[in-house]
């Protein structure tokens, strides 16, 4: 598919970016939930549809196939106008208020150690997971709830002419809890950690079966790969960084190698505080990471003193000071942080992704920042952090 002059101008600041190269200016885009876009929509008077990437004409888009365990439609246990309670293809039964932002895990099937054990996965090459038209739990559960999700390979080919697009698997963590439930894997580790050590190590076989399989279908329009593997909250790791070195590491490695064989770079999405393992991160070859909790304590500016340019950044602009500052705390916020993306390696967005507290004016106010002074070479006035380069 031939691509636009504007969306190769896009794909050359990402891979510049990416690179630790100093394009024409630093790359921006987002995550968005669903709430801000009907907020941005409302208050810029615009149609139930429109699509704030294009709309803003942003510099990347994400997309994830079916990456459930088990291919299946969804099993509606109960639904009104206000909530849904369904069985997904992870075997999780999920309530969705369709008033709130997030849903509700409300049991997990597999929920012994032996049911772990007898856990199968549906092939990850068939070919409904990226030819067709389907339910599965990371597009449809949600901020949102949505059923019949548009095949994989068609929402890629209506990007790809206008985008760098970047695909997505989970790694075995954020695959886990979602089969076993947050408390089962954090309390099972430490019953049964070879269990849990061999059950990981069957997740990520069939995660890079999915992986090779999405490559292979996406035919050439991926321009890299999203990692999803949330392992820690605001104060730090989720569970012992020693037991992550030694049963997840591995697997996120040959999830990067992978990539990287397909000339496809890595931004890993990893919520929380990682600092613990941030080192580990760069020798698994990540190319970027996502998305630098503001409210976890991370800063973009001291993680680059610390690290240099070993590792680009994703990400990191808190959106509390977008919400809640006034025009010049989000001035002074923007143009600090922009100091981590001298000699590149850094794309602009929220430190995870823009909620509804966030108004339409202020969203503009920090692209617009970005575009106009996120232009090389950087001219940051007052807030300029000469010991950065």
């Amino acid at each position: 598919m031939i691509r636009t002059d504007n969306c190769l101008a896009k794909l050359e600041r990402m891979n510049k970016a990416l690179s630790h190269q100093e394009a024409d200016r630093v790359p921006v885009s987002d995550f968005f939930w669903g709430s801000f876009l009907a907020r941005w929509r409302e208050e810029l008077g615009l149609a139930p549809d429109t699509d704030i990437y294009r709309y803003y004409d942003l510099d990347w888009v994400q997309l994830n196939p079916n990456l459930d365990p088990h291919i299946k439609p969804f099993e509606i246990l109960s639904e009104n106008e206000e909530e849904v309670v369904v069985r997904t293809g992870f075997e999780a039964v999920i309530r969705k208020k369709f008033a709130h932002p997030m849903p509700a895990f409300l049991r997990f099937e597999t929920d012994s150690i032996e049911k772990m054990e007898a856990f199968r996965f549906d092939d990850p090459w068939d070919p409904r997971r990226y030819y067709s038209t389907g339910d599965d739990q990371i597009n449809g559960v949600g901020d949102g709830f949505a059923r019949q999700i548009p095949p994989f390979v068609s929402r890629l080919k209506a990007l790809h002419p206008g985008f760098p697009v970047f695909g997505g698997v989970c790694e075995a963590h954020e695959t886990i809890w979602r089969i076993l439930g947050s408390e089962n894997v954090m309390l099972w580790m430490g019953m049964y950690p070879d269990a849990i050590a061999r059950f990981v190590e069957r997740l990520f076989g069939f995660i890079l079966e999915c992986l090779r399989a999405q490559i292979k279908a996406a035919d050439g329009m991926l321009d890299g790969m999203v990692i999803w593997g949330d392992v820690a909250y605001k104060k730090g790791m989720l569970f012992s960084p020693a037991y992550w070195r030694q049963h997840f590491k591995p697997g996120v490695k040959a999830m990067v190698d992978l990539c990287h064989s397909h000339h496809l770079p890595v931004i890993y999405h990893g919520c929380g505080n990682v600092n613990r393992i941030f080192e580990d991160f760069i020798e698994a070859g990540v190319d970027a990471y996502n998305p630098l909790e503001a409210k976890a304590g991370l800063d973009v500016v001291d993680l680059r003193r610390r690290f240099g340019h070993r590792i680009a950044f994703c990400g990191n602009m808190d959106v509390q000071v977008w919400a809640g500052g006034t025009d010049a705390e989000r001035e002074a916020a923007v143009l600090r942080k922009l100091n981590a993306a001298k000699g590149g390696g850094l794309i602009f967005q929220s430190d995870h992704s823009v909620p509804s507290n966030v108004s339409a004016a202020a969203y503009e106010q920090v692209l617009n920042l970005v575009r106009t002074r996120g232009v090389y070479p950087l001219d940051l006035g007052e807030f300029d952090l000469p010991d950065l380069g």
